[in-house]
């Protein structure tokens, strides 16, 4: 992605966990070696002694800062900007969201965004809702990816249209990693099954009774559903057919 390789499939969010200590726990037993966190929560003056990236070790990790809060293009490329500035990363997950509630990404703000990021040289992941149309026209726009949701934001409702997340990835000429609304690891699993190059997630793992498990559960989920999408699921039958047929079932 962008001028990188990685070896995981698993972008891992550090929001929301109980304490330091768990979740680095939870990000090692992911093999995530992608971190994200919104750039509103990072101390920018003095971003190595802040409190949430204190506790990774040094260039373990590539962070991908994220644009969480912003409501216009504007607001998401100053954040980008100061972001960059401050030595945290080039890389940057452009999300602008429209409604409060249910904090929907806005296409045409993080269209005008990406637009303009990818202009200045930035590395791109546009967060954006599962439409086709407009997961196209940010990959044209310069997108290193597009990062469909396959639901609202810390819902956990997992992929309510598995149809566009497949058609998504099917067309896209550039990574598709499935972000926000995963609950469980067959949610992760049925994303990647469906086409998806890697998944995004942060609620599902932090807010689980045992956050250090799911992490684990998720990044095999993760590392299943690729391989069956590799392997081809067979066609889907109306009717029952044995695997011996009624031939093969006569005693002579």
């Amino acid at each position: 992605m962008g001028d990188e390789e990685m070896t995981s499939r698993f972008f891992l969010g550090t929001g929301l966990f109980p304490n330091p200590f768990v979740q680095n726990e939870a990000i090692a037993a992911s093999g995530a070696e992608v971190l994200t966190f919104a750039i509103r929560r990072v101390d920018l003056e003095s971003a190595e002694d802040d409190s949430i990236l204190q506790h990774l070790e040094p260039g373990k990790f590539r962070f991908l800062p994220n644009t969480s809060g912003s409501r216009t293009a504007e607001e998401a490329v100053r954040i980008a900007r100061l972001a960059r500035a401050s030595g945290l990363s080039d890389w940057i997950k452009v999300e602008i969201s429209a409604n409060e509630r249910t904090l929907l990404p806005d296409p045409i703000e993080t269209l005008r965004a990406t637009e303009i990021l990818v202009k200045e040289g930035f590395t791109v992941l546009p967060y954006i809702s599962d439409d086709p149309v407009i997961c196209r026209k940010l990959e044209e726009a310069g997108a290193a990816a597009i990062m469909p949701g396959g639901a609202p934001i810390g819902t956990g409702l997992g992929i309510l249209n598995p149809y566009n997340i497949g058609l998504i990835a099917e067309e896209a000429n550039v990574p598709v990693i499935v972000d926000a609304g995963l609950g469980t690891a067959s949610d992760a699993a049925l994303a990647m099954e469906l086409g998806a190059a890697a998944i995004l997630m942060n609620t599902p793992v932090a807010k689980a009774q045992d956050p250090v498990g799911m992490a684990l559960a998720m990044k095999l989920a993760i590392e299943g559903g690729r391989l069956a999408y590799l392997s081809g699921r067979m066609g889907k039958k109306k009717y029952a057919s044995a695997s011996s047929g009624f031939d093969a079932l006569k005693v002579e």
